[in-house]
């Protein structure tokens, strides 16, 4: 059960934190040691009002960056450096270089993701946006400055130029993974354009779309105009990659540099479409996904009214279905591709949040989900940290 305290208890017992980006506002939900005791830091939640598309926390510095998309000032990045007592704007926000060729006027519409760099440069962060765009701070999010390598990439602008047509809610860049091995090798997902990485730090990228299924395009076999929703890299073991598209769920053979379709093990009834994937942070086999109905007309929901998590144990040769706890009809609901995450305790939490304002978490690994709290307005983000 949720239970409300006041700011000086809840700071002192926190044990978990789970960042909860909603459409209305920032919530942040902090649980006691054995996460059976939780609590929401406000009432009113952080930029209330405003869209929050992501919030992270760098454990290495303390530091939490928001990603917001206030209504008068346009796309801003916030960041807090007292545990979210308090958040100041970044003083320079990403924003794009301006250009001679006045058909390249682009602007920044709104940050969408929000990614920590390598272990090894612990003030660095990374931030994608609408339309693509890739920025990179060194200063822990005081200022950001604009990825050229990629940004002024002329393959970047004939994606962009096919975004309205093919993405509905507009082009984003997102699932930027950088490398625990590499620091100069970055993977990053586009909607629409494909999956992209760099090995120099940014200055060059090619696509890897090899294997994956493009249904909406002429060409099946194209190098690149494919739809990510959602890319993940193992921080534990090396080219151990996944990857939930808007045609399948897929695990990277590096060798032949090539996508496998893992979501074709998943129940026929079911398919392996949708949004979010979350992966195991110890074990690299473990991971798990949340379908929605991907038929003729894409109602995004989950099927039949009846949602589950699926997950795997295998690294995609099976799965098994988790709805213990979940409605068993009538939950016509969907989750955002950055709107499910784990902890790092042990045994695993898992998290996310839904469409139609739900928090739900799972203790034992998706065996049973619990709900956290009901009512929200629609959660966009849900990133999940052990203090």
């Amino acid at each position: 059960m949720l239970g409300w305290h006041t700011k000086e208890t809840l700071m002192a017992k926190t044990s978990t934190l789970v960042l909860v980006g909603t459409r209305k506002g920032l919530f942040l939900l902090r649980a006691d040691k054995s996460r059976g005791k939780w609590w929401v830091e406000e009432s009113i939640p952080h930029f209330y009002g405003q869209q929050v598309n992501h919030a992270v926390m760098n454990r290495a510095t303390g530091t939490l960056i928001v990603a917001a998309k206030p209504g008068h000032i346009g796309a801003q990045v916030y960041r807090s450096t007292d545990g979210g007592k308090s958040f100041a704007e970044a003083k320079v926000p990403p924003a794009f270089p301006k250009q001679d060729n006045p058909g390249y006027g682009w602007a920044v519409n709104h940050v969408f993701w929000i990614s920590r760099g390598h272990a090894t440069l612990p003030k660095t962060w990374f931030a994608g946006t609408s339309p693509h765009g890739l920025f990179r701070s060194d200063d822990d999010g005081v200022t950001w400055a604009s990825v050229d390598g990629f940004n002024l990439d002329p393959l970047r602008l004939t994606l962009l130029g096919d975004e309205k047509e093919n993405v509905p809610d507009g082009a984003v860049l997102h699932s930027i993974n950088v490398d625990p091995f590499d620091a100069k090798h970055i993977m990053l997902g586009m909607s629409g354009g494909g999956v992209f990485e760099t090995f120099d730090e940014g200055k060059s990228w090619k696509p890897l779309n090899r294997g994956v299924q493009a249904d909406f395009l002429p060409d099946p076999e194209a190098e690149y105009g494919h739809d990510p929703h959602c890319l993940r890299m193992h921080p534990t073991v090396r080219d151990m990659v996944y990857h939930q598209n808007h045609c399948g769920i897929y695990k990277l053979d590096r060798k032949a540099n090539r996508w496998s379709r893992i979501g074709d093990n998943m129940p026929k009834d079911i398919g392996d479409i949708g949004f979010p994937m979350t992966l195991h942070p110890k074990d690299p086999n473990k991971l798990w996904v949340f379908p929605m109905d991907g038929t003729t007309v894409w109602p995004r929901v989950s099927l039949q009214g009846k949602p589950a998590a699926y997950g795997s144990l295998d690294g995609g040769k099976t799965w098994k279905r988790l709805d213990r706890g979940l409605p068993k009809a009538h939950g016509w609901f969907t989750v955002k591709r950055q709107a499910m995450g784990a902890d790092q305790a042990d045994p695993l939490g898992l998290y996310f949040g839904t469409t139609g304002g739900e928090m739900w978490a799972s203790f034992d690994e998706g065996a049973k989900w619990n709900c956290l709290m009901q009512h929200l307005p629609m959660v966009l983000s849900v990133e999940a940290f052990t203090l």
